[in-house]
């Protein structure tokens, strides 16, 4: 059954979201700072809102932004849209960010009857597009249930992990596991030329072999090492910071995955002291 969508954060991994939520019928009103955007969503029949404010009377809003700062910016801000929002409505979080600010969210969002769940994204923004997102879910199983319909417009896998702030530690590992696999193949790719073996067909002989993972197909799919690593870095040094404070700040150990994706031949980590 088509809901009233509220979305926040149509970028580059946002926009396709609400494409295609539009196509599978639902109603989709979009807060962006961006005219083009704007004007090419509501060409494909969204609603603008002026403010986040306005998205207060929808059953379901959708942030989808790049850090704490700004999700507590939005959320939280003068003029926020957690006090906005109704009671019994859900705040679904796509935003690769700390368990502790998720929970704070949740704290200040039930006071005022509205719920919060936590649901990081692994995918690109093709994968969006084609509606082969893989999201993570936690929180309480009755918003979960109201959110999946939404999300099922553009993801494939829905995998439900728990308790809120659940997603956010399975996905932090995964990322780690993914900068980690990274170094790996930077540091094969240094062998290969090394031992005088040609770096395209290296990887592309990887891509048929048990030595072959996320990381290396990723890498395969943009060109090359350099290309990849250009585009992605900025994402992967925020996250990497966002798990090793959380590792920290829990109390557990980074161990050997953490010291391959930090201490590996590329430069990830947003500052390099830390």
């Amino acid at each position: 059954m088509p809901s009233v969508v509220g979305f926040v954060g149509a970028g580059q991994m946002g926009e396709p979201m609400v494409i295609r939520m539009l196509a599978a019928g639902h109603e989709v009103h979009v807060y962006a700072r961006r005219d083009k955007v704007l004007d090419r969503l509501r060409a494909r029949g969204a609603y603008s809102a002026p403010s986040v404010a306005e998205l207060g009377p929808c059953d379901v809003v959708v942030c989808t932004l790049f850090s704490d700062l700004q999700l507590e910016d939005v959320a939280l801000g003068n003029g926020g849209l957690i006090a906005a929002m109704k009671v019994g409505s859900t705040l679904v979080s796509h935003t690769t960010g700390s368990v502790e600010t998720i929970r704070r969210l949740a704290d200040v969002a039930a006071a005022g009857g509205v719920n919060v769940v936590d649901a990081p994204i692994s995918g690109t923004a093709d994968e969006i597009l084609a509606g082969t997102l893989t999201v993570l879910l936690g929180g309480d199983p009755e918003p979960i249930n109201r959110a999946v319909p939404i999300l099922e417009s553009y993801a494939q896998q829905i995998v439900r992990t728990g308790e809120l702030g659940s997603a956010l530690k399975v996905k932090l590992i995964n990322n780690l596991l993914f900068a980690a696999n990274l170094q790996l193949v930077a540091d094969a790719v240094r062998l290969g030329r090394e031992l005088g073996i040609e770096v395209d067909g290296l990887l592309d002989a990887v891509q048929h072999c048990s030595g072959a993972s996320s990381a290396s197909k990723r890498v395969v799919e943009v060109g090359g090492l350099a290309n990849f690593v250009d585009r992605a870095r900025p994402f992967l040094s925020k996250d990497i910071t966002v798990c090793l404070d959380a590792v920290r700040d829990l109390g557990a150990q980074q161990g050997v995955l953490g010291a391959v994706a930090v201490d590996g031949p590329l430069e990830l980590r947003a500052d390099p002291s830390r």
